[in-house]
Formats: structure tokens, C-alpha cells, sequence
């Protein structure tokens, strides 16, 4: 199967970055590919470098304009369309949400975020709720979504350090693991230690591939994005970009540059899983009698 993901820069106009967008998604479905993933929260600027109720007002319903927006081009284009969106569950409930899209133009399905961070310049905790089970109709948060192209295990950003989240999604029968991100520097970081803020991420995700025996597709987004705080380190966030595709062994198909705008394309074997889960039988070793600690927080 012939996937993408679209890797771009964003600006305060919404109407523009969804321009961009759409000519990058139409881009990727004339190289072929059936299954596309934008970049976390693609509408608009990263708005969680500062506390502002004022941003609720860029939070939308689901479905609502967007899922119309991109359902529209996913029929057009015969793809399944990934997005991700700030949705409007309620007044006063938001959440960090990506959604899928059919070939056919239908909403099959929806990931609200599960871990939500709250660091300088990235205060995500003030406007997202974190996902829950009832929403993905099964016991875990971490359900898989059945498309056309296959079960996509749909994690969003700061999910993605998290084994956990990975290892349920492949033990729920996930054949991909997806992760729609926005992640980037603080400018007054030593460029020492911004390579291996970006090494640890690209391992981390590479790992999570490994361990589970399944491709990894990461979507990022690139360019300087001021803060609206006078006083935010650095000024604001410098996102790093390195989109990449990997393999079920974390071998590298595809990646991104730092600041490059680009469709990413690679062609992915999903049999291949089956083959790497046999010389590499993880799931037949786990020690599941042995792991009832890690639904603690802290063993004392």
C-alpha cells in the first residue's frame, strides 16, 4: 500500500492552511496513495503556547466544517484522509481529536488524545480533555480504527513516548500506528541538545514499531511559530519537521527534512508484520502474569 504524510508550515489564516493542505493531499493521491495523514491540529497555529479562553473559539463539532472538508476530498480522491481537529464535544469539554475519513466520503472513526502535556509552550492540559473508552466503544482508550486500507492504531503527539498506548493498540489488533504531531524546539536550547531531543523522538517511535511488529507513520509540523507571551523562551516554538514512514523493524521508508513542506510518500507491505511477528514472536514471550504493577503510578 502506497501511503503519505503531509508535513507543512502554518500561519493565522485558517482558509490558507487549509489551501496548503488540500494541494498537498492532492499531490500525494496523484503519486498513488490510498491512505493520507495530516499534522497535529493542521488547521491552525499551534494556539497551546499560551492560556487564552479566547482560542475555544477555534474548537469545532464532529462532525462539523472539517470532517465535511475532508470527507468531501476523500471521496473525490478515492483516499482515506487522516485529520486532526480541536473538537467542541460540549461548552466547556474540548478535546485534542483526530479523525478518519473513508474513501467514500464517511467519518469512519475517532481518536481523542489520551496523554495531554502541560509544559512551557505547550499548555495542552488547559483545553483538552483527555479521550476516553466510551468514546472508542471498547474497554481501553486505545481502539483501532477499521478502514478500507486497514486497522489504524491512531495515537496524537505526546501519546507517541508512550509504549503503553502502542502495545494496546497492537494488542487490539492495530496493523499501522499513526501519530499526527506538532512538536518542536525552544530556540535557546543548545544545538546539542536539539539533536537529541530529535534523536530520542525518532527512536522512541521507531521502538514502539519494533516492539509491536508494526509500520509507523509520523506526520510533524515545520516552521517558526511565535508565542503570544513576551515572555516565552525563545520567543516561541521552532517545529522540527522529520515526518517519516518506517517498517515493522523500524527500518526507514521515508523522511522529511527540518523545514521542508513536502508530501511524503512510501509504499508499505502490511503482510510483512506477519512475517517479522514470526522470527520476532513478542507478543508469545510477554510475561502478562507478571505485569499487574504497571497500572500503578509509582511502585513505592
Amino acid at each position: 500500500m502506497r501511503l503519505a504524510v503531509i508535513q507543512q508550515a502554518n500561519s493565522a489564516d485558517i482558509a490558507a492552511n487549509q489551501a496548503r493542505s488540500e494541494q498537498l493531499i492532492r499531490a500525494a493521491a496523484a503519486e498513488g496513495a490510498e491512505l493520507i495523514m495530516l499534522q497535529e491540529l493542521h488547521n491552525s497555529l499551534y494556539f497551546c503556547q499560551s492560556e487564552d479562553v479566547a482560542n475555544f473559539d477555534l474548537a469545532e463539532t464532529i462532525p462539523g466544517p472539517s470532517t465535511y472538508w475532508l470527507g468531501q476530498l476523500a471521496k473525490e480522491l478515492n483516499v482515506v484522509l487522516v485529520g486532526s481537529l480541536f473538537e467542541k464535544r460540549t461548552t466547556g469539554l474540548y478535546h485534542n481529536t483526530a479523525v478518519v475519513l473513508e474513501k467514500d466520503g464517511t467519518l469512519a472513526g475517532c481518536y481523542r488524545k489520551m496523554h495531554i502535556p502541560d509544559d512551557p509552550g505547550f499548555y495542552e492540559k488547559f483545553y483538552f480533555t483527555p479521550g476516553d473508552a466510551q468514546w472508542n466503544q471498547g474497554g481501553s482508550g486505545f481502539q483501532p480504527i477499521n478502514t478500507s486500507v486497514g486497522r489504524l492504531g491512531l495515537l496524537v503527539c505526546w501519546d507517541q513516548w508512550y509504549p503503553e498506548a502502542a502495545r494496546l493498540m497492537a494488542l487490539a489488533g492495530a496493523e499501522i500506528l499513526l501519530y499526527p504531531t506538532a512538536i518542536g524546539w525552544d530556540t535557546t536550547d543548545t544545538k546539542a541538545e536539539q539533536q537529541r531531543q530529535l534523536g530520542a523522538w525518532i527512536i522512541a517511535q521507531r521502538a514502539h514499531g519494533v516492539s509491536n511488529g508494526l509500520p509507523v507513520v509520523v506526520a510533524n509540523r515545520v516552521g517558526f511559530e511565535p508565542s503570544p507571551l513576551a515572555d516565552a523562551p525563545g520567543g516561541g516554538v521552532d517545529f522540527w519537521g522529520h515526518s517519516f514512514i518506517c517498517g515493522p523493524q523500524g527500518e526507514m521508508l521515508a523522511h522529511a527534512a527540518h523545514q521542508e513542506e513536502t508530501a511524503l510518500v512510501a509504499d508499505i507491505d502490511l503482510k510483512r508484520s506477519e512475517d517479522v511477528r514470526r522470527i520476532w514472536p513478542y507478543l508469545r514471550d510477554r510475561r502478562v502474569d507478571a505485569y499487574g504493577e504497571l497500572t500503578k503510578r509509582f511502585i513505592d
